[in-house]
Parts: structure tokens; C-alpha cells; sequence
């Protein structure tokens, strides 16, 4: 199950229609997914109540996943800068 629902989503997209739900669901599983492989870990299993900034950065690529659907235009880069700051105060390191 996402950290982030479909109403949450939307709402920090100022999106009232419904036309791109299943779009805006797949860029929240997204989004999840990479974070937690920049995280290095499974959100969910770390933590029995989600961090607000975690949800923030998920809400962050969300945004950025669902404004920049194709590598071109002016938004290039990879990931918004605010999710990097969370991703390095949590990010699991293994050394082997």
C-alpha cells in the first residue's frame, strides 16, 4: 500500500478532475518505488508511522513524474533538490 493516497496527491497537484487518476496512481507507486531505492529501504517496513517528510518527498516526485513526462523541455533534472535533502538524513548505508 502507498504512503500516499490518490486524495493527497491530487491535492498537492491542484488537480479537481478526475481524467488522469489512474495516471496520477501509477506516478505515486512510482515515486515510491524510486525513493525507496535512493532510501534503500521499504518505507513502510522501517517505520509504523511514515515520517511527514518521507510523504513530502513521494508528494515531490509525484509532482515532478506528472509535470515531466518526457526528458525535454526546461524542468531538466533528475531529482528535485528537496528530496535529495531528505534521501541523505535517512538513507540506509551498507558498506561490504
Amino acid at each position: 500500500m502507498a504512503i500516499i493516497d490518490l486524495v493527497a496527491a491530487k491535492a498537492h497537484l491542484n488537480i479537481t478532475f478526475d481524467d488522469d487518476d489512474t495516471l496520477i496512481e501509477d506516478k505515486i507507486e512510482a515515486a515510491e518505488a524510486y525513493l525507496e531505492s535512493l532510501l534503500g529501504f521499504a518505507i513502510e517496513d522501517e517505520f509504523e508511522v511514515v515520517p511527514g517528510d518521507l510523504k513530502q518527498a513521494v508528494l515531490v516526485l509525484v509532482g515532478h513524474f506528472y509535470e515531466n513526462r518526457e526528458a525535454t523541455g526546461a524542468n531538466l533534472f533528475e531529482v528535485p533538490h528537496s528530496v535529495w535533502d531528505v534521501v541523505r538524513e535517512r538513507r540506509s548505508y551498507a558498506f561490504e
